[in-house]
């Protein structure tokens, strides 16, 4: 324990350091920001801020990401309460009781128990980690390659299985980004492969101009086609303080929220969406007046907001301590470490606590601050929301190309962002999902590289991928995953939106 708060008061040490803070300010304004503009999304926002934190301190970069990250999650319930509309996928639940609440006059009770409770789940999901990473990180420098192959695929196949829509989509979409990560020098050997004769391609394909071009321009290119009027709530905004009655209401909701929140995000695939679908279910399930949901329940509007912070928090362990990215927004943090010469996962406590505790003392710190952002600024927010979209557009572009281009200073990426930008809207329109493509392509290569690892350790031996008992509790798990759809034939299974929209 006396470890602990010395880990701690060195990480606040370094978060509160000016420019750190300014950096985690500056973060989690964005993804307010960014959550409450329904439209661009934090995959997108992370890769267009990938090129500016370059030049950045490591420990400032990755906090101003993470800020974009778990800001969005607090934005994105004022555009699902004002406007009827999630700004993000994980807000789609908070539409059926929030905007109720809206037209009932409680617009402002219900936009700040989104606050309080984004709050509180987001603090006790932080907590979290400050518990688990580092006791999860030293089991990990105990797993080797062969189990670090298994726990990959387990990864790779509950994305495809919670991506959302069609699961052979979702396969498809995922051999799609393996396919793609394959572009470039063989890790092993460094000949070159699937570079058509270019220098670009050499290297392998961009991050940046893919994610850019798959969620940037091909959501662009979609709210293009809408025609329809967003029409925001004219209601006043009052009471932005709960009563006591709410406070009983939301408590308990939001406590369950978060606990669910932070466990699902743990796993690949779950993201932030499954979550409050979960706990929404949850809430009317134990709730002894279910037939009021959807009708303005405080209750349905505090589990779910909770679900989806505390989610954020949990999906930042896997990458923390084994290396792996579990959503695609992760995906992108995962390249912001990279990027700066730090390898996520074991070893990142022991070789970077600097980067390590100033990041997570930074979500403190960023909660902190969202409470502040969204609760006297709402007022400000709502009128964000009536900026016409076609002034909005081309500056959306602009920024893409920009940040598509500065990475390597590349004319080439833009044109990539460009082919990905088509595929992306390709896809939406066939309910083709983008995370499994995304998540494939930056742990494709890792997959590749430790398959490989394993059999020049074990002179060509395949049973090495089952020696471990690690390993082959993965692989059981991952053969019921392949099996469980079989079994399910004929039986409804909920229906979550698709992953790409976070």
């Amino acid at each position: 324990m006396g470890d602990l708060f010395a880990n701690l008061y060195f990480g606040f040490s370094v978060s509160l350091a000016p420019y750190n803070l300014l950096a985690c300010f500056m973060g989690v304004f964005v993804g307010t920001a960014i959550g409450v503009l329904p439209g661009l999304g934090p995959v997108a926002t992370m890769s267009l801020l990938l090129p500016i934190t370059i030049k950045m301190e490591p420990t400032a970069a990755i906090i101003i990401m993470a800020g974009v990250f778990y800001g969005a999650m607090y934005g994105g319930s004022t555009t699902s309460i004002l406007l009827n509309l999630p700004g993000e996928a994980s807000s789609v639940v908070t539409t059926l009781d929030g905007y109720q609440m809206a037209r009932q006059g409680r617009a402002g009770p219900a936009l700040a128990i989104c606050a309080w409770g984004s709050f509180i789940a987001g603090t006790l999901g932080v907590l979290g980690i400050t518990l688990m990473a580092p006791a999860l990180a030293e089991m990990a420098v105990k797993i080797g390659p062969p189990e670090l192959v298994a726990l990959l695929c387990l990864s790779f196949l509950l994305v495809v299985q919670f991506s959302g829509g069609s699961r052979p989509r979702a396969a498809a979409s995922a051999l799609l980004g393996f396919l793609l990560s394959t572009v470039g020098l063989d890790p092993v050997e460094s000949t070159p492969r699937y570079d058509f004769g270019t220098f670009t391609l050499m290297d392998g394909v961009g991050f940046a101009p893919l994610v850019i071009g798959l969620f940037g321009i091909s959501e662009v290119l979609i709210n293009l086609e809408k025609s329809e009027k967003m029409e925001v709530f004219k209601g006043r905004i009052k009471g932005l303080w709960p009563t006591r009655q709410d406070w009983r209401d939301s408590a308990p909701a939001i406590g369950r929220g978060s606990v669910v929140g932070f466990f699902m995000g743990i796993l690949p695939g779950m993201g932030t969406i499954v979550p409050p679908f979960l706990s929404y279910s949850l809430e009317r399930r134990i709730s002894k007046k279910p037939e009021k949901f959807g009708t303005g329940v405080i209750e349905g509007v505090a589990g779910p907001e909770a679900a989806n912070n505390s989610a954020t928090a949990g999906s930042m362990i896997p990458l923390l301590t084994l290396g792996i990215a579990p959503s695609a927004a992760v995906a992108v943090l995962t390249a912001a470490f990279l990027t700066h010469g730090v390898q996520p996962g074991p070893l990142l406590i022991t070789e970077h606590p600097a980067i390590f505790w100033g990041v997570v003392t930074s979500m403190y710190t960023g909660n902190a601050l969202l409470l502040l952002l969204n609760l006297p600024l709402v007022g400000m927010w709502a009128r964000l929301l009536t900026v016409p979209y076609r002034y909005l557009w081309p500056m959306i572009l602009l920024f893409c190309g920009i940040g598509a281009y500065s990475v390597s200073n590349n004319p080439v990426d833009v044109l990539l962002m460009a082919v990905f930008g088509l595929l992306g809207y390709m896809m939406r329109k066939l309910n083709y999902p983008g995370a499994p493509l995304v998540l494939a392509f930056v742990l494709g290569r890792l997959f590749e590289e430790k398959v490989r690892q394993s059999l020049v350790i074990s002179r060509g031996s395949y049973e090495t991928f089952i020696a471990h008992p690690l390993a082959l509790l993965a692989w059981i798990a991952s053969a019921i995953l392949l099996l469980y759809p079989f079994f399910m034939r004929g039986k409804s299974a909920p229906h979550f939106p698709p992953e790409e929209e976070e």
